[in-house]
């Protein structure tokens, strides 16, 4: 039988997933409002439930919280997209530098795993899929330079920057490109030349950057 605890986590679990994909696949536009209220009447739970969810969707850089104005999903204006974009290209950039190279073949297989997959699920549109199996792939990758606290901060800006990244979720060509640098990232692994991947990872996060930027800016 399901604890109390067990209970309380699962549903906010389900929350926290459901309005996730919102967000991330552009179902609830940046600077969309989430009341307490609405929430209530779409998730049959008390609102104390609603209050964790909101919490952690804003830990996860996915919901701006405010005094007295409440929740709202986040959005970017294009010099914070600017600035949050430096600092990724600087903390990539000197990951892919660490990476010993070439790369051990373990390695290389999960890679080769993570990517299969992501093709797959960039063929039958499941974005969910897509996105979790993008944000693995990089992680996995740059967990290969050595340093737990350069990839944490990794992780932490590929969640402040989760807006612009949703941007191009539904865009085929896109996924089709960023699929293709992956590709290319796992080449540069079998190398020996650091400053060639450092120099894709970074090339790599341009596009989506450009495309928000432009939406943002028109």
């Amino acid at each position: 039988m399901m604890s109390e605890l067990d209970r309380t986590e699962h549903e906010d679990e389900r929350i926290v997933r459901a309005l996730e994909e919102d967000i991330i696949f552009g179902r609830l536009a940046p600077g969309t409002r989430l009341t307490e209220d609405s929430l209530l009447s779409r998730f049959p739970v008390t609102r104390h439930f609603v209050r964790q969810a909101l919490v952690q969707l804003e830990q996860m850089g996915v919901v701006v919280r405010e005094r007295n104005k409440g929740a709202t999903v986040r959005s970017l204006t294009a010099d914070e997209v600017r600035q949050i974009y430096a600092v990724r290209e600087l903390v990539q950039r000197q990951a892919a530098l660490l990476i010993p190279l070439p790369a051990r073949q373990s390695l290389i297989d999960e890679l080769l795993a993570i990517h299969k997959e992501h093709g797959e699920h960039i063929e039958s549109g499941y974005l969910r899929g897509v996105h979790e199996t993008n944000d693995r792939f990089h992680l996995t990758l740059f967990g290969a330079c050595g340093n737990k606290y350069l990839v944490q901060t990794i992780e932490l800006y590929m969640r402040f920057s989760l807006p612009v990244r949703a941007n191009s979720m539904s865009d085929r060509s896109a996924l089709d490109i960023a699929h293709s640098q992956h590709a290319l990232m796992i080449e540069m692994l079998k190398g020996r030349d650091n400053w060639v991947l450092a120099q894709l990872c970074v090339d790599h996060l341009q596009p989506s950057k450009k495309r928000y930027i432009e939406l943002v800016e028109t």
